[in-house]
């Protein structure tokens, strides 16, 4: 384990904090899961189908519905990865001896990563306000699950209740930790959201993919047998988060499967698996376009996070055609109904001017993917990206957008 100061990355961030009079919102923050969290509420009769702990060669992992999870190489976190290690590198930096020294660090595992009033602190010392808050494995699981109905539904029922538990739906008002949902059984899906609004949530998340039933058929998201669940959700005016995850996708061959968290200060070389996240986000939502989700149900809040951004061009592209070619098939244009609908928070080395271009300033929300290796050391290291906007834009997007957002609008 190399030595390293995790403290290293926080002088920028005392000069950014300077630089607003106001504390963001961030809107993709990260929880590393307590060692029970999939396991505490599960029934014993079904732990064998949902997520295990298993010791092999000596090292600790997940075993999900009696798969070998290889998401991360340590599900125990302890000791973990410093926060923004691999930042330099995604940012196309050369790197240096001490770049490729803090991608290789470890720390001990620190306690605002698994308690709420720890990371309630952390918030107010990063110049925040408020964040939402999203699994690290959590959003993996689904897709070792799915062709366990049962497995999905007890699993993440009892994820969900640990969630609550731990750190809080609606904690403080600071904290707005999302329970994860699946559409694999809409009645499971309104139970959960009832569920949900019950203990204050104010957003959701589900992962972008197709649904899989219990008959092993798959379904667009936006189709009508699903439509109870959206009706809910229109009804109650809280945002879904589409939360990157594993989507299940394929590479078609060209290189092997699979989801992998793990960098180790190596080189990458570049494959067509780099673009899955993008891949699997544009598939979902310009199929609720395409299928009209948003002239069903015109209360919806949608929120695209930690997905990236550079198909917009290319979706919005699809929907003028898709409007011209099939002309009287929609009611309302379907990229301004996208617009109207669908919040975007970019891969922070995304081009956030671009993003603001196609879908308007107001509809851009920050997000710093923190405490992950790919996100930033610090959260408001952010400010550097938003050079081009004025304090008023820059408002919207580090504050303002995420908090109309998470404000529950009822139909």
């Amino acid at each position: 384990m190399n030595a390293i100061d995790p403290s290293s990355a926080q002088t920028s961030q005392t000069a950014h904090e300077r630089s607003l009079d106001y504390a963001a919102f961030d809107a993709d923050n990260h929880y590393y899961e307590a060692r029970d969290a999939f396991t505490r509420h599960v029934p014993r009769a079904m732990q064998p189908r949902c997520v295990q702990w298993a010791t092999i060669d000596g090292r600790e992992h997940h075993i999900v519905g009696g798969k070998l999870a290889r998401a991360v190489k340590n599900p125990t976190w302890n000791p973990i990865s410093l926060p923004g290690s691999i930042a330099p590198y995604l940012h196309g930096k050369e790197l240096t001896e001490e770049d490729i020294q803090r991608m290789q660090a470890h720390e001990p595992l620190p306690d605002y990563y698994m308690n709420n009033d720890a990371r309630i602190a952390k918030l107010t010392e990063q110049g925040l306000e408020a964040v939402w808050l999203f699994p690290t494995l959590g959003v993996l699981y689904e897709e070792l699950l799915k062709h366990d109905t049962e497995a999905v539904k007890t699993q993440f029922t009892a994820f969900n209740r640990w969630l609550d538990e731990d750190w809080g739906c609606n904690y403080k008002g600071r904290i707005f930790a999302a329970p994860y949902l699946s559409l694999c059984d809409v009645d499971w899906a309104c139970q959960e959201l009832e569920w949900a609004l019950q203990q204050g949530a104010t957003v959701v998340c589900m992962r972008p993919a197709a649904i899989t039933l219990a008959d092993g058929s798959t379904r667009s998201p936006a189709d009508p047998m699903f439509d109870p669940f959206w009706s809910r959700l229109n009804e109650s005016g809280i945002t879904l988060v589409i939360h990157a995850a594993d989507s299940g996708y394929t590479t078609q061959g060209y290189v092997q499967d699979g989801f992998s968290a793990d960098f180790n200060g190596g080189v990458f070389s570049p494959n067509i698996k780099h673009f899955n996240i993008e891949r699997a986000a544009y598939d979902f939502l310009i199929t609720l376009a395409y299928e009209k989700l948003f002239e069903r149900f015109p209360n919806l809040r949608l929120a695209s996070i930690e997905n990236g951004a550079e198909y917009l061009p290319d979706l919005f592209r699809k929907l003028r055609q898709s409007r011209d070619r099939m002309r009287g098939y929609y009611a309302e244009d379907p990229g301004e109904l996208f617009k109207k609908h669908v919040w975007i928070n970019p891969f922070w080395e995304d081009d956030v001017n671009e993003v603001a271009h196609y879908m308007g300033v107001d509809r851009v929300i920050f997000g710093s993917d923190w405490p992950h290796i790919e996100g930033m050391p610090q959260p408001l290291d952010y400010l550097a990206e938003l050079e081009q906007f004025d304090a008023a834009q820059k408002q919207l997007i580090l504050r303002d957008n995420a908090r109309a957002l998470n404000t529950p609008k009822p139909a």
